[in-house]
């Protein structure tokens, strides 16, 4: 540690360090290799550096809280964002929020003013503990220098334990800028940036009233969320689909934790199950289901197509580590525990269990979900297949894209239409991980979050779709990529309108505002004054070359689509807008 003085006594072995200094090595403790930050809080990015820890330099807060987010997903780790007080607090507040809400685990750093310059109007003076209230589980201000390194490792273990979620501790200038040197205990040796910290199982009776329905059950169902993913329980879950004959839907966070060309995968259901949607015609068996088994679903509007979709006499059971989630909308047996060890648990029980009924009605199960997956291709075949001259069906990029991605990409949507499309017409194989921002479901996540995916696995190809309306808000972090080596491809649907806000207005109201019409851009040359690749597509026969060069490509590439403006992705609600 630069400048730290090490200090032997009979008791303990301690250091003389910085404040800046202690932050830098409690955080280095705590397995951080970046931080998502833009210099500040000031000495502890310096001492950070010292210590050979990263920092990822954004264009703005928001696009890199967006970044950190995915950086956890992808990582398994704590990740840590950083910002000044003020204006650029405040833009944390919105990749914070949907942390909050997606059960996304992220240390937030945050300046404070001096503390013998609060409520005096000092520079950007903002109460920040207020400010942050609403979209995080855990907010402090550190009170004295003593214990620098007891509120970090506590940001670490609220943001990683239980229900995961953000923490912000929010850093005193007058403490960090201090350059005084003072001792640091080294009694703290722990690492708490993994997640999930602690692992808890369910009531073992419970599990066992629960195996005993699913086997019993006439149609059982699995509707699996993203709690699986974060539990890492994807293993266990395709376990229990296999080796018991239980049939499993996803959310669209939960889409990834089976595979969906297994026989027993329903795919992604909810509130995009209308014409040409995936799993359209499996709406029958979701609906005749009379168990089914949730487990890190928070059945949302979205998901339960605003709770009409799972049948109201069907009997729950819900896996969650939330205890206030289970029941909240659908009264079940709660299994109140981490997804993964109650998952393995409930295999144990179910394989004592008679399970001949589960064996002798798998065929039919398997010849229904293949009978209906026939039958979207049938349906869909006419735009997925599409070689009308420009502009082009989003269907027909997707077709060839499903093609060419490898079956461990990293796959990620922005929100709206971009994520409905990914949902509906990439299929989750193999090792695919896919990464939605569905917590709040705000646009310009897409690139951000692609951003960070690569920097956790760099040897990794990521894919991103966004439309022109979501990728607007981030096009500056093009600059990121080329200057920090970020590798992803991110193909724009450009339209030249707000899609789903135009769409959803004609639909309801039979016109929508002027806000929903576009300028032309020309993203391909955006990426091209950013330093990255940019390649236009305007014809279907330009897709597959277009693909094959930005994922052969060293560096980030910008895939700009000309699309249709009348694709309507399978909402019901909008089928009426339907011309084919």
């Amino acid at each position: 540690m630069n400048n730290a003085t090490e200090i032997i006594t009979a008791s303990t072995t301690t250091t003389e360090a910085t404040n800046a200094q202690r932050f830098a090595m409690a955080l280095k403790r705590n397995g951080v290799k970046y931080i998502f930050g833009q210099s500040n809080p000031q000495t502890v990015m310096l001492a950070c550096q010292d210590l050979g820890i990263r920092q990822i330099g954004f264009r703005q807060e928001n696009s890199g809280s967006y970044m950190a987010q995915a950086f956890g997903m992808c990582s398994g780790t704590v990740p840590v964002v950083a910002a000044q007080n003020g204006p650029a607090a405040t833009l944390l507040v919105p990749g914070l929020a949907e942390c909050l809400k997606a059960s996304h685990p992220v240390v937030a750093l945050v300046d404070e003013v001096p503390r013998n310059e609060e409520d005096k109007n000092s520079f950007q003076e903002v109460d920040q503990l207020k400010l942050f209230s609403g979209v995080a589980k855990w907010v402090k201000k550190i009170p004295t220098g003593e214990r620098i390194e007891d509120y970090i490792d506590m940001a670490f273990i609220a943001a990683a334990s239980g229900r995961p979620g953000p923490a912000v501790l929010l850093c005193p200038k007058d403490m960090t800028f201090d350059e005084k040197k003072y001792p640091v205990r080294t009694a703290r040796k722990g690492n708490h940036s993994h997640y999930p910290l602690d692992r808890t199982i369910a009531d073992p009776s419970k599990i066992e009233e629960a195996a005993e329905l699913l086997a019993n059950a006439n149609n059982p169902l699995i509707y699996a969320g993203g709690g699986v993913i974060s539990s890492g329980a994807i293993e266990e879950l395709r376990q229990i689909q296999e080796e018991c004959s239980i049939p499993v839907a996803t959310t669209t966070m939960g889409k990834g934790s089976v595979d969906e060309e297994h026989s027993l995968t329903i795919g992604p259901i909810g509130y995009y199950m209308g014409k040409r949607g995936v799993t359209k015609f499996l709406k029958p068996m979701v609906q005749s289901a009379d168990v089914i088994l949730l487990i890190g679903n928070r059945t949302n509007q979205n998901g339960t197509d605003s709770w009409t979709l799972l049948p109201e006499n069907a009997k729950f059971i819900h896996i969650d580590i939330d205890p206030t989630e289970i029941g909240r909308n659908y009264e079940a047996l709660r299994l109140v525990g981490d997804a993964k060890l109650t998952l393995t648990s409930l295999k144990n029980a179910l394989q004592r269990k008679d399970l001949q009924k589960r064996v002798t009605n798998r065929p039919s199960i398997e010849d229904t979900i293949e009978k209906a997956r026939v039958s979207h291709l049938e349906e869909a075949n006419d735009v997925m297949t599409s070689n009308a001259s420009s502009p082009i069906k989003i269907e027909r990029f997707l077709a060839e894209l499903d093609k060419q991605l490898l079956d461990d990409h990293v796959v990620v949507a922005d929100a709206s239409f971009s994520s409905i499309w990914l949902a509906n017409y990439i299929k989750a194989k193999g090792t695919r991980k896919f990464i939605f921002p569905r917590g709040l479901a705000g646009l310009g996540w897409g690139l951000p979050l692609a951003m960070g995916a690569n920097i956790a696995n760099p040897n990794k190809k990521v894919f991103c779709l966004s439309g022109d309306g979501g990728f607007a808000h981030v096009w500056s972090e093009l600059e990121t990529c080329k200057r920090e080596g970020i590798n992803v491809v991110v193909a724009v649907i450009n339209n030249e309108i707000l899609a789903y806000q135009k769409l959803a207005e004609t639909a309801r109201w039979g016109r929508n505002t002027t806000a929903c019409d576009l300028t032309a851009v020309n993203h391909a040359k955006v990426a091209e004054a950013c330093g990255v690749k940019g390649i236009r597509v305007e014809s279907p026969n330009q897709i597959e070359d277009a693909l094959k060069e930005a994922f052969s490509t060293d560096g980030s590439v910008v895939i700009d689509i000309i699309a249709d403006p009348t694709s309507i992705p399978p909402l019901p609600f909008m089928s009426s807008l339907e011309t084919v």
